[in-house]
C-alpha cells in the first residue's frame, strides 16, 4: 500500500475539492483520498498493484484539474557526450531512475534538465548513474522549488488579470452609471457617446469596454462550463453562467437598439459582467496572497537547514550540495556555522544552539559520541562528526513532514462542510433558476429583473468561504504548535485534544528527570554497605532499567570493581534474579520479594519511611533472605508542578501512572498536585488502566516517553510524547513535545481550543454569510420593500466573505502559550 501526496492545479472552491476526492476514490485500489483546498494538495492511499500515479494524475485531468507531484527541478551540465546517441543514452539512464520524472538533454547546450522527486532519488543517485552510463554530471543551478515558483506566478498572474480588468470596468462603470451623476459631479459622456443622444455608440462602446475584461476572466470560463458539461459544477461555473447571461443579454439589448428600440439602452447589463469579474479577480488575488501567509511555518522550517556541507573526502575538504551528503560521510563545521544533517562527534568539543528544534536558548555542550543535530547552530568550536541520517531521515526532515502531514489532513469537524459543498453549487443553479422563473412568470416583473435575480444568487453563492473555513485554520494552528515545539501529527489530533477531561501522565521521564539517583544504603547484619553496593552494581550492570542504572553510577563514582555475573534473568515489572560468585541474588520490588517468599519484617519500618520520603526502596536478597535496600530517588522535573496547577485551571483531571511502589508514588503526586495516583502497574497493564478511565466515559491523553508507554499512548484518545523519549513513543503518539517541557501539554491543549474557537467562527460566517445572501439575493428584502441586491455587490460581497474568512484564520498567528 503505497501513500501519496499530489499537489492539484485549478481548483477554486469546495466543490473542485469534493471533485478530486470523488473521481480517485472511484479508481480501483484507491483506500483513502482527501484533499485539502487550502494546501491544494491530494493525499492518497492506494495499492501500488492495482494502481499508478499517472492513473491518478489522468482521472484528475479528465475531472477538469491538473495533478502534480512534490517534485524539484535541476539542470546539470554533462560532460563526455558526443553525439545524439550519447545524450539519448543519459536520458535513458536517467529515467530509468525511481523517482524521476522526466529527464531531457539538450546536446547542443550539453545541459540535462530533470525533474525528480527528492524523497525517491538523490541527486547523487542521478550523478551515479549518469558516470555509471560514462559522461560526467555537474551542477550548474541549485534546486528550485518549483511549487513556491509556480505559486508566486500564479499570484503574479492573478494581480494582472485584476489589472487589466480593472482599467477596462473603471470606465465601463462610469459609462453604465456615471452619466446619471454627471450634473452633480461636472463630468458629462461626450456626445457621441451620450445614451440620449447615440444609444448605439453608447452601447457599442461598453460591449468594447467589456470584450478586454471577459478575455482576461477566461478562466472562468473555460473551467467553469467545463465543470458544468462533465456534471460537475464548481464556484466557476456560477461565475460562467452569471457573467455569461449578462453578457449574452447585453448582446441581445443591442441588436434590439440597432433595431430602433432605444429603450434598451438603459437595459444594457454589460457592466454587472464587467465588475464581476473584476472583483471576483481582485478577492481571487488577495485570496492567494492570504493563503500564502498561512503556511509560513514550513517555509520557516525549510529555511533552517544550511544549503551546502563541507566534507573530507579522499583526504580532501570539499564543499558539496546538502543532498548529496551521505550516511558516513565526515563533515566538518566551522564556529557560527549550521549543521547540515544528524551525525555523531566524532573529533573536537563545541557548545550548539538547538532552539531551532527543542525551543532550549541555553546551548548545548557536545563531546566526542554525542549527538549532533541537523540544521542546529555551531557556536564556538570547529568539530567533525559522521553523518548518522541525511535528507528525509534527519530530525528536521521528519518535523517538516510531520507537520506538513497534519496541515494536509482533514479534522472531523469538516466533514459537514465538505457534504454540504458537494451538493451545494448544483443546489444554487436550481435555487437561480428557479426564483428567475419565479419572478418573470408570477411575480410578472421583467426579463431585466429575473436576470438580475439570477445572477445575483449564482454569485454570492460561491461556496469558496465554505471549503477554506477548516484547513486555513488548521494550517495556521499546526503551524504555530510547530513554532512553539508542539508537533500535532494530524487535524483529528488537534480537535479531539479540545474535548480531554483527564490526562495521565507516566512517573518517570516525564514528571520526573528520568535520571534517579542513590540516596540511602540500608543494610542487614553480617554485610557492610560497599559490598552491598557492590553486588547490586554487578547486577544491574546488565540492566536498563533507570534504577539499575542509578546503582551502577553510585557504584563507578566509588570506585567499587564489578563482579562477574554467572546468570542474569530480568523479572519484568518486578526486578532481576542474578548468580554472582556462587550466591543467589534478587533485586527488585516488593513484589518481587513477596513473590519470593523473602521476609521483609526487620526493615518494614525503613522501607515506608523512604517511600513516604518520595524514595523507590529496592530490595536485595541474598539466598532468599532481606540482605537490604538501596533507596533511589528521582527529582521532579522543573515545571512539573506548574504545568500540573494550569490543567487544573482548565478543569483537567490529572493522573499519575507508575510500576513504583504505591506510597513512592502518593509522595511525589502529593509535592506536584496530582489527582489520582495509579502505582505498582507493569508496562503491560498501562494501556488497560487508560481504557479503564475511557469506561468512564471520558476523554484521555497519555503522556509519556518510554517503549513501554507505546501501547498507552496508541490506546489513550490522544497520545502525547516527550521529545527526548524514544522513536516508538513518538511514533505512537498524536502529538510530540519537541522540548521535554510539560508547561506544552497545556499548551497543546490551548492551541487546539483556539484553533477548534477559529474554525467554529470560520464556519459560522461562512454558512451564515449563505444563508443570509442566497435569500437577500432571491430577493426576499424587495418583496417587504427593501432594495434589490446588485450583482456587483454580491460579487465584492462573495470575495470579501473568502478573504475575511482567511484573515480570521491568520489571527491565530497571534497565538501565545500562557506561561
Amino acid at each position: 500500500m503505497a501513500s501519496k501526496t499530489l499537489k492539484i492545479e485549478g481548483m477554486t472552491c469546495a466543490a473542485c475539492a469534493k471533485t478530486v476526492e470523488r473521481v480517485t476514490k472511484k479508481l480501483g485500489g484507491v483506500t483513502e483520498s482527501n484533499v485539502n483546498l487550502a494546501t491544494e494538495k491530494l493525499n492518497i492511499s492506494f495499492d501500488e498493484d492495482k494502481l499508478t500515479v499517472g492513473d491518478i494524475q489522468a482521472a484528475v485531468e479528465k475531472a477538469g484539474y491538473k495533478a502534480l507531484t512534490d517534485a524539484l527541478s535541476k539542470t546539470m551540465k554533462i560532460e563526455g557526450m558526443t553525439c545524439a546517441a550519447c545524450a539519448k543514452t543519459v536520458e535513458r539512464v536517467t529515467r530509468k531512475l525511481e523517482g524521476v520524472n522526466e529527464a531531457d538533454v539538450n546536446l547542443a547546450t550539453e545541459k540535462l534538465t530533470i525533474n525528480y522527486e527528492p524523497s525517491l532519488v538523490k541527486v547523487l543517485d542521478i550523478k551515479k548513474a549518469i558516470e555509471k552510463a560514462g559522461y560526467k554530471a555537474i551542477e550548474e543551478e541549485t534546486t528550485v522549488d518549483t511549487d513556491k515558483e509556480r505559486k508566486e506566478e500564479e499570484r503574479k498572474q492573478l494581480w494582472r488579470r485584476f489589472l487589466l480588468s480593472a482599467i477596462f470596468t473603471v470606465p465601463l462603470l462610469y459609462m453604465a452609471m456615471g452619466h446619471m451623476f454627471g450634473e452633480v459631479i461636472g463630468l458629462r459622456l461626450p456626445l457621441f457617446i451620450d445614451p440620449m443622444m447615440n444609444p448605439l455608440n453608447f452601447a457599442l462602446t461598453q460591449l468594447l469596454l467589456t470584450i478586454p475584461v471577459m478575455i482576461a476572466g477566461r478562466r472562468f470560463f473555460t473551467v467553469g462550463f467545463k465543470s458544468l458539461f462533465r456534471g460537475s459544477p464548481n464556484m466557476d461555473s456560477l461565475i460562467a453562467m452569471g457573467t455569461s447571461a449578462a453578457f449574452l443579454y447585453g448582446l441581445y439589448a443591442i441588436v434590439q437598439v440597432f433595431g430602433g428600440n432605444a429603450a434598451y439602452v438603459d437595459q444594457l447589463y454589460f457592466e454587472a459582467a464587467g465588475t464581476i469579474i473584476t472583483l471576483i479577480s481582485l478577492g481571487k488575488y488577495l485570496e492567494a496572497v492570504t493563503k500564502g501567509k498561512t503556511s509560513e511555518a514550513i517555509k520557516k522550517l525549510m529555511g533552517l537547514a544550511p544549503k551546502t556541507a563541507l566534507v573530507v573526502r579522499d583526504g580532501k575538504e570539499v564543499v558539496i550540495n546538502i543532498d548529496e551528503v551521505e550516511v558516513g560521510d565526515v563533515i566538518i563545521v566551522k564556529p557560527g556555522e549550521k549543521m547540515p544533517v544528524d551525525g555523531e562527534v566524532i573529533e573536537g568539543n563545541t557548545a550548539v544552539d538547538e532552539s531551532m528544534l527543542t525551543g532550549e536558548s541555553i546551548p548545548v555542550e557536545k563531546n566526542i559520541g554525542d549527538n549532533i543535530i541537523g540544521a542546529s547552530i555551531n557556536k564556538n568550536g570547529t568539530i567533525k562528526y559522521r553523518a548518522t541520517r541525511v535528507g528525509k531521515d534527519t530530525a528536521l526532515a521528519q518535523i517538516i513532514k510531520l507537520v506538513e502531514d497534519a496541515q494536509g489532513s482533514k479534522a472531523p469537524i469538516a466533514k459537514l462542510a465538505d457534504v454540504i459543498s458537494g451538493y451545494f453549487v448544483p443546489i444554487v443553479i436550481g435555487i437561480a433558476t428557479l426564483s428567475a422563473l419565479a419572478w418573470y412568470f408570477i411575480g410578472g416583473q421583467s426579463t431585466v429583473f429575473a436576470l438580475t435575480i439570477f445572477i445575483s444568487v449564482l454569485v454570492i453563492a460561491c461556496p469558496c468561504a465554505l471549503g477554506l473555513a477548516t484547513p486555513t485554520a488548521i494550517m495556521v494552528g499546526t503551524g504555530k504548535g510547530a513554532e512553539h515545539g508542539v508537533l500535532i501529527k494530524s487535524g483529528v489530533a488537534l480537535e479531539t485534544t479540545h474535548k480531554i477531561k483527564t490526562i495521565v501522565f507516566d512517573k518517570t521521564g516525564t514528571i520526573t528527570e528520568g535520571k534517579p539517583k542513590v540516596t540511602d544504603v540500608l543494610v542487614a547484619d553480617g554485610i557492610t554497605q560497599s559490598d552491598l553496593l557492590q553486588l547490586a552494581a554487578s547486577a544491574e550492570k546488565g540492566s536498563e532499567h533507570p534504577l539499575g542504572e542509578a546503582i551502577v553510577k553510585d557504584a563507578e563514582e566509588k570506585g567499587l570493581e564489578f563482579k562477574k555475573l554467572d546468570s542474569f534473568k530480568a523479572i519484568p515489572g518486578h526486578g532481576i534474579e542474578v548468580d554472582i560468585e556462587g550466591k543467589h541474588l534478587l533485586l527488585g520490588n516488593r513484589k518481587l520479594m513477596v513473590e519470593s517468599k523473602v521476609s521483609l519484617e526487620n526493615m518494614e519500618e525503613a522501607s515506608d519511611r523512604l517511600a513516604e520520603e518520595g524514595k523507590t526502596p529496592m530490595y536485595i536478597a541474598m539466598d532468599n533472605r532481606l540482605a537490604g535496600i538501596i533507596a533511589v530517588a528521582d527529582t521532579v522535573k522543573e515545571n512539573s508542578k506548574k504545568a500540573i496547577e494550569r490543567l487544573h485551571n482548565m478543569g483537567i483531571e490529572v493522573v499519575m501512572i507508575t510500576g513504583d511502589n504505591k506510597r513512592t508514588a502518593e509522595a511525589i503526586a502529593k509535592n506536584v498536585g496530582i489527582d489520582r495516583v495509579l502505582a505498582e502497574v507493569l508496562p503491560q497493564d498501562k494501556a488497560n488502566e487508560v481504557k479503564k478511565l475511557q469506561a468512564e466515559g471520558k476523554k484521555v491523553a497519555m503522556v509519556g516517553d518510554g517503549i513501554n508507554d507505546a501501547p498507552a499512548l496508541a490506546q489513550a484518545d490522544i497520545g502525547i510524547a516527550i521529545g527526548s523519549g524514544t522513536d516508538v513513543a513518538m511514533e505512537s503518539a498524536d502529538i510530540v513535545l519537541m522540548r521535554s517541557d510539560l508547561m506544552d501539554v497545556p499548551t497543546a491543549i490551548h492551541l487546539s481550543k483556539s484553533t477548534i474557537r477559529n474554525i467554529k467562527q470560520n464556519l459560522f460566517w461562512a454558512f451564515g454569510y449563505n444563508t443570509l445572501g442566497i435569500p437577500i439575493a432571491m430577493g426576499v428584502l424587495y418583496i417587504f420593500g427593501g432594495p434589490l441586491l446588485n450583482p456587483m455587490f454580491a460579487a465584492a460581497a462573495m470575495s470579501f466573505s473568502s478573504v475575511s474568512v482567511l484573515l480570521n484564520a491568520l489571527r491565530l498567528k497571534g497565538f501565545k502559550p500562557v506561561r
